[in-house]
């Protein structure tokens, strides 16, 4: 089975808003997925703010030969490291 990781189409007329999610690439753009791995909301005013990531998900299923889409790689090059700061923070964070 070949994977992807895109993006998939929800929200409304007007208001779009994405699922990042790895896929067969025989399904549709909003088929049926094999996982969830973050969201892109382009409608939010803050640059920084519109991407969310699940940086462990995405480097897991990038190992095991998944490719990403033209417009998700761009997304992971811009926004990975801090997705990845933000997790290793979180877990340090109940350490304390």
């Amino acid at each position: 089975m070949a994977v992807r990781i895109r993006m998939k189409m929800m929200g409304r007329k007007h208001r779009p808003y994405f699922r990042i999610v790895a896929i067969d690439s025989r399904q549709p753009r909003d088929g049926r997925t094999l996982e969830d791995l973050g969201t892109y909301d382009p409608m939010v005013p803050k640059t920084e703010n519109r991407v969310t990531l699940k940086p462990d998900r995405v480097k897991y299923w990038m190992s095991v030969g998944a490719l990403p889409s033209e417009n998700v790689q761009a997304l992971l090059k811009k926004h990975m490291k801090k997705a990845e700061d933000a997790a290793a923070q979180a877990a340090a964070a109940p350490a304390q």
